[in-house]
């Protein structure tokens, strides 16, 4: 595409909607998933409603992600997004897993949006969690810019989204690190992918 903002929108569209099709799909597919018990660091975080404002900064990080990442990664980000909703798919649907949810009966506006949140995410579909895959990825694209401040605003932000992950009870620990783990591994894999096929191209027209 020679316009780069309709590619940077199309490949979005390929990788953050390939990852909402397959959470969808694999949370309609799945048998009763097991119960994760909390562990100890779980624990030692309070459960608040008011993380909900930070935790929903999650949209902004992704699409900031195609917009920010160099134009010549993009390709790579939405193709690590694609693996990485299908491997987590896969997990999905070979162990499904799920945990106790807190209950809110709060009448603040955070916990009206939690409800709302609560209604329409899936209760399953835990591990690992795609939200912090998708934001490892996200910033992962951001830091091929070599811009050392936006790259650390940009970690920053995203730990804190994954805490706010932990304070409202929407994932365990131990779904955040999978989930931040599995975006390593394939988001290395499409790039060892990717030099490879530029290594036999090379050879094909030499």
């Amino acid at each position: 595409m020679s316009n780069p903002v309709i590619f940077r929108l199309w490949q979005m569209l390929l990788g953050w909607g390939s990852v909402g099709l397959i959470y969808t799909l694999t949370d309609h597919l799945q048998r009763a998933g097991q119960i994760m018990a909390p562990s100890s660091l779980d624990r030692m975080i309070a459960f608040t409603p008011h993380a909900i404002w930070l935790y929903l900064s999650f949209f902004v990080v992704v699409p900031l992600g195609y917009f920010l990442t160099p134009l010549h990664r993009v390709l790579w980000l939405s193709r690590s997004m694609r693996l990485t909703a299908l491997c987590a798919g896969t997990i999905y649907l070979l162990w499904p897993t799920t945990m106790v949810y807190p209950v809110d009966e709060g009448t603040t506006l955070s916990s009206m949006l939690l409800t709302v949140l609560t209604y329409v995410d899936s209760a399953q579909n835990c591990l690992p969690s795609l939200h912090m895959a998708l934001m490892v990825l996200a910033v992962w694209g951001i830091s091929a810019a070599r811009r050392t401040v936006r790259t650390v605003v940009f970690i920053l932000w995203v730990a804190a989204i994954a805490y706010s992950i932990l304070q409202l009870r929407r994932h365990l620990f131990i779904d955040v690190a999978s989930g931040a783990a599995l975006a390593l591994v394939a988001g290395l894999l499409i790039e060892a992918f990717g030099r490879s096929r530029q290594a036999t191209l090379k050879e094909n027209l030499q």
